[in-house]
């Protein structure tokens, strides 16, 4: 409607909306690839080694003795992957939300995003249906297998040990003297039953109440890594800058992923799982790249559609990671963990580490 040739600051014949996003760059943006492109095709394979090694790292080091990772090491990598964590969801998503959706962007002065907060809205939502998911998986688990202090607790786990019980009621009619050993090798068999029956029931439920909330934290980490790639593919002059510190952030983030993977014990028959989990993560962004280097001379990366689907993406990612670096990672690890004094040692150790993980990942936000 209007040429940013021919409008003035001054003119109050333009709509103000039209004068700040122009001024942005959203409205008359130009494509911003510069070239580098055998830098940019580099950055694939580099990115995918790099992630994908130190994702599996934490998994083979678990399962391979030769390795023999110190005790230290595996803390390192848990607690330095909460702190990288927390430090994406603040740093790297929330304000990156802000700047495309947020109350001062071009998006926030036009149309119905002028009427309402959405990015704080979405962020709330996804936190709010986050925990929804996360209750009520739980729920479903313990009442599926009768767990959590139910009242049907005693008739489930009579129902798992039934075949191994025996009438015992003759027992009444002997003398205590009387009773003979095989009588009490029976009580004790039950007993072991009984024991056994309780452990795998509790595995079972610990296995898929910390599954289900690793799903979360990856399905929010991949919608980041897409619009890394993207960013990467297509960027202009701050490509040199970027490459080098996404693939520390990559890197990073594929460390805390893979301590968090290793440290849930899968089924014999699911084994392969978290593997699968891993080349998901050290996929993504190179993916994204390629993705982006076919698109890199239409794609505008500030333009108004762009804003609009990063920041919501980077708004739900945000609201993903928030809830579960603060509710599933650092409060299940420190403040509700019963363990935690028994070694002021490494209680303090932990602490160092996720210091460093949330120091160097934020700092790494003033570049990307």
């Amino acid at each position: 409607k209007w040429s940013p040739e021919n409008v003035t600051i001054a003119d109050d014949s333009v709509s103000e909306a039209w004068k700040y996003c122009t001024l942005q760059g959203v409205y008359f943006g130009e494509n911003e690839y510069n070239g580098n492109l055998g830098a940019r095709i580099s950055s694939i394979f580099v990115i995918l080694v790099t992630s994908s090694a130190l994702t599996l790292f934490p998994l083979i080091a678990k399962k391979v003795s030769w390795l023999r990772v110190h005790k230290y090491v595996y803390l390192f990598a848990r607690s330095f992957g909460t702190g990288v964590i927390l430090a994406t969801a603040f740093i790297h998503l929330m304000d990156p939300a802000y700047q495309e959706i947020g109350g001062f962007s071009c998006v926030a002065q036009v149309g119905n995003w002028s009427l309402y907060s959405w990015c704080p809205a979405i962020m709330l939502t996804t936190v709010y249906f986050t925990f929804l998911v996360d209750l009520f998986g739980g729920v479903y688990v313990e009442r599926k297998y009768g767990i959590a202090h139910s009242e049907d607790h005693d008739h489930a786990m009579d129902a798992v040990i039934a075949p191994h019980v025996h009438d015992d009621s003759h027992l009444h009619n002997m003398n205590k003297e009387t009773v003979d050993d095989s009588s009490l090798s029976k009580k004790d068999s039950v007993d072991v039953s009984v024991r056994s029956s309780q452990d795998t029931l509790e595995k079972v439920i610990s296995f898929k109440s910390e599954f289900s909330a690793f799903l979360v934290l990856e399905f929010g980490v991949l919608f980041h890594s897409v619009m890394i790639g993207l960013n990467l593919g297509t960027t202009g002059d701050e490509f040199s800058t970027l490459y080098p510190v996404l693939v520390f952030h990559q890197a990073f983030e594929g460390l805390g992923i893979g301590a968090r993977l290793s440290a849930i014990d899968f089924p014999h028959n699911k084994r392969w799982w978290p593997y699968v989990l891993c080349m998901a993560y050290g996929l993504t962004t190179p993916i994204a790249i390629a993705i982006g280097l076919g698109v890199r001379k239409s794609y505008q990366s500030n333009s108004y559609a762009v804003n609009v689907v990063s920041g919501v993406l980077d708004a739900i990612s945000a609201g993903i990671l928030l809830y579960t670096g603060l509710v599933e990672l650092l409060a299940r690890d420190f403040l509700f963990n019963r363990q935690r004094a028994k070694t002021l040692r490494e209680l303090i150790f932990n602490l160092f580490c996720l210091s460093w993980g949330v120091g160097l990942m934020a700092l790494l936000g003033k570049w990307a």
